[in-house]
């Protein structure tokens, strides 16, 4: 059975590689977890040290006496060392080297915004997988462009999620081409900014597309329905690659 930090660390790497996330946010999640366990142990070995220093404690080897008499010596244990090193969190499967970036999984992108390059990050996790992009010298944890492929049983996580906002109020359907599609934005107010814009694309029964802008990005399209336009421009660009 997986222990609470691996099914944190579980749990985390999904929703980093989901929302591409800083690099050290599993790490600090398993941080205070580690030191509000390590603060149980430190409680309960004081209550065993107690118990093993009372007068019943473990008894040892004997002595014998000038006079012949034995007396008997108690032996306290030394405490169980106490493992303070954190778990090494590991790096998330990735799609290797995409070379310019336009080709992964079982899709082929056909169109980005002008400046974007392939970030060289991506992850896999089979039925599920993605890729970012963004401009020359920006921080290689960062992405201006992120596309999220969804595949088989997991595309019913994007249903989901739409059936979600549709409950809500939030997002509208919308045609790209000759398929649907939802946009919406996602993440509104999170850490003091302004939202995800996001467009689903189906792109089969079995297959889906989630196209994410940074907030930081969209803030560079000022004019009304620019985002909107150029998630539609991506969106229209993707095809399945077999």
């Amino acid at each position: 059975m997986p222990t609470l930090e691996e099914e944190l660390l579980r749990l985390m790497t999904e929703e980093t590689a989901r929302l591409h996330a800083a690099p050290d946010l599993v790490e600090r999640v398993v941080s205070r977890s580690r030191r509000r366990r390590v603060r149980g142990r430190i409680a309960a070995l004081s209550a065993s040290v107690a118990v093993v220093a009372a007068p019943v404690a473990y008894l040892g080897a004997s002595t014998t006496t000038a006079t012949g008499s034995q007396v008997t010596i108690s032996v306290t244990p030394e405490p169980p060392a106490i493992d303070d090193t954190p778990p090494q969190p590991s790096e998330p499967p990735s799609l290797g080297d995409l070379g310019d970036g336009m080709k992964f999984g079982h899709v082929k992108v056909g169109y980005l915004p002008e400046r974007l390059k392939w970030s060289g990050w991506s992850v896999d996790f089979g039925d599920k997988y993605t890729t970012a992009y963004f401009y020359e010298g920006d921080d290689p944890g960062s992405y201006r462009v992120q596309i999220y492929m969804y595949e088989e049983e997991s595309v019913q996580e994007v249903g989901d999620r739409i059936a979600a906002y549709r409950d809500e109020g939030d997002g509208e359907e919308v045609t790209v081409g000759d398929r649907g599609g939802y946009l919406v934005v996602q993440n509104v107010g999170e850490d003091g900014m302004k939202g995800t814009p996001t467009l689903f694309l189906r792109m089969g029964d079995k297959q889906w597309a989630e196209i994410m802008f940074s907030p930081t990005y969209a803030k560079e399209f000022r004019e009304t329905g620019a985002v909107s336009a150029e998630l539609k421009k991506i969106a229209e660009g993707l095809t399945p690659n077999p």
